[in-house]
């Protein structure tokens, strides 16, 4: 009996452009998981647990900020403060990630794209499933603590991510359509011919 060709798109991380940083980045969403579970399981160690768990979360909040985002899906957030003001703000930046001859930029992997946006969606839910079993079992409203700081580091990246993503959806729509058909090339040189004709 033959196996079924892999294709792009598939979860296998075998298919993956970066796969390095793809199971890094899987291993730092998965471990912190499961750290917390094993610990709240096995060991009555609270401090033990809160201190791994909050180190692997950091880790994970880190590496998929500032590196796997970058490489796998093309995308980079950051938050810059204006010192005389105060205020905050998002800043988004995008790869051309489209592949073609112009931009220079390889064309986008599927399977890094279904992994990343997967993974970046999954976490914080299985955190909420953990927050909801943990009400339910009553434990120690401590716990509930660690749970607290895990969502808001995961749904800060996904939030970010999926800003980042849509940014970029909308940019690189507007790009295409004022310069791939050369339409403004050709409304512009039209309009400079005929001034310059009839003149």
């Amino acid at each position: 009996m033959e196996r079924p060709q892999a294709r792009a798109g598939d979860l296998s991380w075998r298919l993956s452009s970066h796969p390095i940083t793809l199971l890094f980045f899987l291993g730092f969403r998965i471990s912190s998981l499961l750290f917390y579970i094993l610990g709240s399981v096995f060991t009555e160690n609270f401090i033990l647990v809160f201190i791994v768990t909050i180190l692997l979360l950091a880790a994970d909040f880190y590496y998929l900020k500032n590196i796997a985002g970058r490489r796998l899906v093309g995308l980079r957030w950051w938050n810059e403060v204006n010192t005389a003001s105060g205020d905050s703000h998002w800043v988004f930046e995008s790869q051309d990630r489209s592949g073609s001859a112009e931009s220079g930029a390889p064309s986008q992997n599927a399977t890094d794209k279904r992994f990343f946006w997967l993974a970046l969606y999954a976490q914080p839910a299985w955190w909420v499933v953990l927050a909801i079993v943990s009400v339910v079992r009553l434990l120690n409203p401590i716990w509930l603590s660690l749970i607290v700081i895990a969502l808001i580091l995961t749904i800060t990246n996904t939030l970010a991510f999926s800003r980042c993503d849509k940014f970029s959806q909308a940019s690189s729509l507007a790009s295409s359509a004022m310069y791939s058909g050369g339409m403004a090339r050709s409304l512009a040189g039209g309009l400079f011919s005929r001034l310059f004709t009839r003149g």
